[in-house]
């Protein structure tokens, strides 16, 4: 296989009537299970008034590249996949919506009702509004207004976030438990703004809050099938989960949630965002360790 380069020379833009996010579903509502797929940073897209100084480049390396398509055919067994259009650089659906760096506005929030609880993850300029594309490499031309925050959050998170909350309350009525998966790529070594900076990272991280948020036996189901298959599997090291696991799980009432990270050099050229051929294999590595969720999940609610 050929390697797939990104031709364009900057990311998409929004275009009048776009819908920022996509719902994949089965073929036949009998054919649904409840297992949700979501990739909130597979996004590229970026709003006509989003301005910024930093390089195509610096902007796609927060990009969760090819996550979508990775994960895309989960609805051939049965489960639902949400993917973001928009860029993370533009807003972190995998942060509250409230976790934002004071340092980034140009006026008082108070002002447009806009809530200010910032982070860990804003301290190190990671925050629901990216202060950082790369280490010292600003998102931002300048400040923003409160109010061009609050839009981004009203037009583009809450709308994700919405769907997420949806899909897991109706299978958990419907079926009586769900299960969610959220998708993510990771570079091979941290930089300096990872708490992990200048180490390398495994194959595969799963994640559940030190076991907080999941359901232990579709966790180790997929780490033993996915080291069955040749990876390296890390479990809550470096990443133990983020905002979208801790927000949607509540496994005393059998909604479990769990995060998964790919290591991109497994796949992909990190430096010029091309795939590598060894992606059709992942992909297909990926679809057997589904399959065998998806398989777990019919059993679990028969």
């Amino acid at each position: 296989m050929e390697n797939s380069v990104i031709q364009d020379s900057g990311n998409p833009q929004f275009n009048e009537g776009m819908k920022s996010f996509a719902i994949i579903q089965p073929e036949t509502d009998e054919s649904v299970i409840p297992l949700l797929i979501d990739s909130p940073h597979s996004g590229r897209v970026l709003p006509d008034n989003f301005k910024t100084s930093a390089s195509n480049n610096a902007l796609l390396s927060g990009w969760d590249a090819w996550i979508d398509e990775l994960f895309g055919d989960c609805s051939y067994f049965g489960a639902t996949l949400i993917h973001q259009h928009i860029s993370r650089m533009v807003i972190d659906l995998n942060r509250k919506y409230d976790d934002i760096n004071p340092e980034l506005l140009s006026d008082n929030a108070a002002t447009s009702g806009l809530a200010i609880n910032p982070s860990a993850y804003s301290t190190r300029g990671m925050g629901l509004i990216r202060q950082f594309a790369l280490p010292g490499i600003p998102v931002s031309e300048g400040k923003l207004s409160a109010q061009e925050v609050k839009s981004r959050i009203d037009d583009y998170y809450f709308p994700y976030h919405n769907a997420i909350e949806s899909k897991l309350t109706n299978f958990r009525q419907r079926f009586g438990a769900a299960w969610h998966i959220d998708c993510h790529s990771m570079k091979s070594i941290g930089n300096a703004m990872n708490i992990d900076a200048g180490l390398p990272r495994a194959d595969i991280v799963l994640s559940d809050r030190d076991g907080a948020t999941g359901d232990p036996a579709l966790m180790n189901l997929m780490a033993y099938h996915f080291r069955d298959l040749g990876y390296q599997v890390a479990l809550n090291n470096p990443y133990k989960g983020g905002y979208l696991v801790q927000a949607y799980s509540d496994p005393q009432n059998r909604i479990y949630s769990m995060q998964i990270e790919l290591n991109r050099a497994l796949y992909m050229n990190e430096q010029a965002f091309s795939k590598k051929p060894e992606y059709e294999a992942l992909k297909a590595d990926i679809n057997n360790v589904l399959q065998q969720a998806a398989t777990y999940v019919k059993q679990a609610i028969s």
